[in-house]
């Protein structure tokens, strides 16, 4: 498991693109057979890629998280952006096909993986897993690709229609502190996040997939007034803290993961921002 130690704002204007990128950019999250995983001391986010090709794949504990088992004081939500796959929890199997949504919660011990596809056209199943600390126990829920809370944004005229799907929310599978769900931009849109915003109460992390092998999202981080952009390839995620801009702009149609922990739940608890006052 790789630790990143938090960041603050104060930071971003001396940090080249070598450095934006190892501090803010998982590029290498799915890797055959293995458990990826990254631990951001930003709210405690363990972000993990999980790739079952040759073999079922076991979810391990790791040092960084101090815990006999991954969930013995954790939760998590896992979308699988890949083909069709499941996930096993303490002996009950979950089918989840492209954009499902997992949620495990606190107490669970034995979570495997694996594909049920491989030379399928999507290939083997590829799990996103957000993970965070959690003081209570809710129960593992599947919610199957469009079956979430569904929110039609944007408009093709400032090329940010999209559809978004809210999974994990307080209002819909519950959790302690994860927010998650999939959103989906319409053919010809390439704005996410518009207009953008930050929220001081919570840590949201990005996996972009679903994106051409030749096209790149261009996201923003670093404060309103103090820009700096990441080039993001398909099946790759990124870390904002708290106090950072989130919004990326694509050469092609994409899809993303979203994700949050932090102090609570309400999805629109943002401070939003006019473009024109960004710099």
């Amino acid at each position: 498991m790789e630790l990143r130690y938090a960041t603050n704002p104060d930071q971003v204007p001396a940090f080249d693109t070598s450095e934006l990128r190892r501090r803010y950019l998982v590029e290498n999250l799915f890797t055959d057979d293995e458990v990826t995983a990254v631990y951001t001391h930003h709210d405690r986010v363990v972000l993990a890629g999980i790739r079952p090709v040759a073999t079922t794949v076991v979810l391990e504990t790791s040092p960084e998280i101090r815990s006999d088992y991954f969930f013995e004081h954790r939760e998590a939500g896992i979308v699988n952006v890949g083909g069709p796959g499941t996930i096993a929890v303490d002996g009950a199997s979950y089918r989840l096909d492209h954009g499902s949504c997992l949620y495990i919660g606190r107490g669970s011990r034995e979570v495997t993986f694996a594909s049920s596809d491989v030379g399928g056209a999507l290939g083997p199943a590829r799990f996103y897993l957000f993970s965070a600390p959690a003081h209570t126990e809710y129960p593992t829920t599947l919610v199957s690709a469009g079956e979430g809370t569904v929110r039609e944004l944007g408009d093709p005229k400032t090329s940010n229609r999209r559809t978004l799907n809210q999974y994990i929310h307080e209002n819909g599978v519950r959790s302690c502190q994860v927010v998650m769900g999939v959103t989906s931009l319409h053919e010809g849109s390439m704005w996410n996040t518009m207009p953008a915003h930050t929220h001081d109460r919570r840590t949201e992390c990005y996996l972009y997939f679903d994106l051409p092998e030749d096209a790149r999202v261009i996201h923003l981080l670093g404060t309103p007034t103090e820009t700096r952009h990441l080039v993001v390839a398909n099946e790759q995620a990124t870390i904002a803290p708290s106090w950072s801009v989130h919004s990326g702009f694509g050469s092609a149609s994409y899809s993303f993961v979203w994700a949050m922990a932090g102090e609570n739940q309400s999805f629109d608890d943002m401070d939003g921002f006019a473009i024109g006052d960004m710099l």
